[in-house]
């Protein structure tokens, strides 16, 4: 009797509850962002070298309407590789980033986004990528990426190879 009567308790509790842990409640949702390409800058070309202070100097080369890319964090604990298409003055892409002396799952980090090619109002001014990251399949929610192109440097993607000499207090 008292065994019945703890099940039926049981039971009742269960059915009573809400059912909070047979929903997905959050988690990350893929995010698309369709923008409208318009016309490039006169004489702007995306092939360069542009610096963000956080994620260091990117470089990117183009080939008809794809490019790749690579960059090296500022502070030299990561670098990362990216590749998309570009129409006009919008460059979709996707990216991974691989943290220096790090192994196994977290290491590596992926995603998606956009960059928007721009050219400030004024003269003697340079031009900028404006854009947003996500992560896996999101191509927002990540953070922004806002990076100035760099005069009279020329992209150079070997120079990105993912090595770094680890220092701690300027000793190796």
């Amino acid at each position: 009797m008292r065994t019945t009567n703890v099940l039926y308790a049981l039971l009742t509790t269960v059915a009573l509850s809400p059912p909070l842990v047979l929903c997905d409640c959050g988690g990350t949702q893929a995010t698309k962002v369709e923008v409208t390409p318009k016309a490039m800058p006169a004489g702007a070309s995306w092939d360069g070298v542009y610096f963000n202070p956080v994620w260091g100097y990117l470089h990117v080369q183009t080939q008809g309407n794809s490019y790749n890319a690579r960059w090296k964090r500022a502070d030299e604990s990561a670098w990362g590789e990216m590749h998309g298409t570009i129409t006009n003055d919008v460059a979709n892409f996707e990216w991974v980033e691989h943290k220096i002396g790090m192994v196994g799952p977290s290491a590596t980090s992926k995603g998606k986004g956009y960059f928007r090619y721009t050219r400030p109002e004024g003269d003697n001014v340079d031009d900028r990528l404006v854009g947003v990251w996500g992560f896996d399949d999101a191509e927002t929610g990540g953070g922004e990426w806002d990076a100035i192109k760099q005069r009279n440097m020329k992209p150079d993607l070997q120079s990105i190879k993912g090595e770094s000499e680890a220092t701690v207090g300027g000793w190796k």
